[in-house]
């Protein structure tokens, strides 16, 4: 027995200092590990600050001069440019990457094991719970930011990355991933329009955001924005100001915003070789104070009331009458007339394209019966394209050489003149050339897209959704609707719950009362939903308080619709612009599902709940008809991606007329060829 006993002490001697051993061993492959990080860091640093020292002095072997191709700072107007920075970077980064790979990958596998052992231990021991190695790699590389994705459905697709975990997560990447509709197209960020000056000195765009609720504020702003890079102008961002709706917990909340809070836009400026943005203050500081505005009737330099730069947050009623003095401002409204852009600046291509349409205006070929349900080709004639959304209107707002000679154009909001751009983009700006058109609106969708922050609060919410969905049902799908109520001035749309009810009860019956619904609305008195209720299981933003975090309350209105996005069935208000972006969202995410009706840019699961004879208006692809804003079209998201491996071609000749088409006549409109 003793010699048994004493056989065990040693055996448990021994595995005592076998773990001993093997946690000095953990602790010294840790700490080689932990150097050898240290060193690939320390090398980082100094290969960055050599690039940029380089950079900003110029040196001859950085590849990074002080110039136009070069990503700096221009001390004299704050303008970001960055193609060779871009293209040096990223070749940086992958040299650091293949260093760091390489590093890791002469680390013994046991070793990153072993540092794993170590911190459960730590664990074990009292300390704080550690994060696993793959959460901490997955912090520590931004979760793949910058990465495509693979789309599940379809393998040709390569989608963008949505890193949720500096925004609180959801921390499951397929619920972040869930929310994304958006791509990195490399050749894209290369576009420069035909009128972008490279070397004629620098010419601005100023705008005045739309008066009304946000998703009209958006519109507008889409609109501006596209225009800027249309016509090659650095584009001028507002100051910060209050907006309609927008101003809610001002005691706990910021409440004065610029259009950076809610979408990335210096990371829009900085990815695209064709869009230049500035701050109000910048310009103010660079051209105003410098003598380089003159009022249009005195012909004298004039500078900002009370010489102020800085307008954020003040009330800009004197700045907006300032500009309007002192810059050139179109009267283009786009009731009457749409902007058209001709494929190169020659003015021979801006008369051919006033022709084309003069010869639409003539033959009447415009107030024909509307073909429905028979989209032309994304690459169709100017003819057909230009007729598919020009809606009535018999003239266009060319960017001709007067305008292109301006040294600054300011778009106005005046009601009264009936300037104001609610309208979507790609209702008011023409493109002659298709390649540029298809462009335009993949930027609206890769880029012009609501904030990190937002998306991911989003994502928490339909998660939770999701859970909640399963416990009621069995399964994760929920329906959505946009309930529109508050200040909305088209009153044959204000139905009471009954009736909705009554419109959508065919589709959504809702009789074993386990349909799942998400209710987007601004009515506060949530007992006006009660008779829903009794057929639904109903859920508002309200209820998610939580997986709401901090997030500003004047956001809010944002997550309501990448919320009602996602849902199964979508059930809308005919006349919302909120319940447009909704649906121009479903359209995104369709056809990178292919989901049924993607070749014709149809919805057939999204609805209006009001008026019953529009009902099933998605179903179908349909032209331009009526007011522009009453609906969003398939035109602004069907087969986006077609052609682009032209960006580059059409790149090569942008200030040149490779092709010209003759003036096109009346298209035969039987039934279109599909592209």
């Amino acid at each position: 027995m003793a010699s048994k006993a004493a056989a065990a002490a040693a055996t448990t001697t021994a595995s005592s200092n076998n773990s001993a051993n093997a946690s000095a061993e953990a602790q010294r492959r840790a700490k080689k590990w932990s150097s050898t990080s240290s060193l690939l860091a320390i090398l980082a640093s100094c290969m960055a600050m050599s690039v940029l020292f380089n950079f900003y002095h110029g040196h001859p072997d950085s590849g990074l001069h002080a110039s136009h191709q070069g990503f700096r700072l221009d001390k004299n107007h704050h303008i970001y440019h960055k193609q060779q920075f871009r293209r040096d970077a990223k070749q940086l980064a992958e040299r650091l990457k293949g260093k760091f790979q390489l590093a890791k990958q002469q680390t013994s596998p046991q070793s990153r094991l072993d540092v794993e052992s170590l911190k459960m231990s730590h664990m074990q021991e009292g300390g704080a719970k550690p994060q696993s190695l793959q959460e901490q790699e997955a912090e520590e590389d931004g979760d793949h930011a910058g990465r495509q994705i693979d789309h599940p459905q379809n393998p040709n697709l390569k989608l963008a990355n949505l890193n949720c975990i500096q925004y609180g997560g959801p921390r499951d990447r397929g619920a972040a991933q869930e929310m994304v509709y958006w791509q990195d197209i490399e050749s894209d960020t290369r576009y420069q329009s035909p009128f972008f000056q490279k070397y004629q000195g620098r010419k601005y765009m100023t705008f005045e955001p739309d008066g009304g609720g946000w998703n009209n504020i958006r519109m507008a702003m889409e609109t501006i924005l596209g225009l800027a890079i249309a016509t090659g102008r650095t584009l001028v961002l507002p100051p910060e100001q209050r907006m309609y709706l927008l101003r809610k917990d001002a005691s706990k909340f910021k409440t004065s915003f610029s259009f950076q809070d809610f979408f990335p836009m210096h990371q829009i400026a900085a990815e695209q070789d064709g869009l230049h943005l500035i701050t109000m203050k910048q310009f103010l500081e660079a051209e105003a104070m410098a003598g380089h505005l003159v009022n249009k009737e005195t012909g004298k330099v004039e500078f900002p009331p009370g010489n102020r730069t800085d307008w954020d947050g003040e009330d800009v009623k004197l700045l907006r009458e300032w500009l309007r003095n002192v810059t050139d401002t179109p009267y283009w409204s786009p009731t009457t007339c749409m902007a058209g852009f001709p494929k190169t600046s020659d003015p021979k291509d801006s008369k051919l394209l006033e022709e084309t349409l003069h010869n639409m205006v003539s033959n009447r070929d415009f107030e024909r019966r509307p073909y429905v349900d028979d989209p032309i080709p994304v690459n169709g004639s100017v003819y057909q394209r230009l007729k598919d959304v020009v809606n009535s209107r018999k003239q266009l707002c060319m960017y001709d050489a007067e305008k292109q000679a301006a040294h600054v154009l300011h778009f106005m909001c005046y009601h009264k003149a009936g300037v104001r751009f609610l309208v979507h983009f790609y209702a008011f700006l023409f493109f002659e050339d298709w390649r540029e058109d298809l462009w335009m609106k993949r930027f609206m969708r890769d880029h012009v897209r609501y904030t990190d922050e937002i998306q991911c609060a989003s994502a928490r919410v339909v998660q939770a959704m999701r859970q909640k969905a399963t416990e009621i049902s069995g399964s994760p799908e929920f329906d959505t609707f946009h309930i529109r109520r508050g200040d909305f001035q088209f009153k044959k749309t204000r139905i009471e719950a009954e009736a909705i009810y009554d419109n959508v009860k065919s589709i959504l019956p809702g009789n074993d009362n386990r349909t799942v619904v998400f209710i987007a609305t601004d009515e506060r008195d949530k007992k006006f939903f009660n008779p829903l209720r009794e057929h639904y299981q109903i859920f508002f933003l309200d209820d998610f308080k939580a997986e709401l975090g901090e997030l500003n309350s004047n956001f809010y209105g944002m997550v309501d619709q990448l919320i009602a996005s996602r849902g199964r069935k979508f059930f809308g208000c005919w006349h919302s612009t909120f319940t447009g972006f909704i649906n121009r969202m479903r359209g995104y995410h369709s056809q990178n599902n292919q989901s049924p009706g993607w070749e014709t840019g149809s919805l057939p699961e999204t609805y209006y709940y009001v008026p019953e004879n529009l009902m099933g208006a998605m179903h179908k692809y349909a032209p331009l008809i009526g007011a522009s804003f009453n609906r969003e079209n398939p035109t602004s998201w069907r087969q986006l991606d077609f052609g682009i491996d032209e960006i580059p071609k059409m790149m090569e000749n942008t200030h040149v007329d490779p092709r010209r088409d003759a003036l096109q006549q009346p298209p035969n409109l039987s039934k279109s060829q599909k592209v």
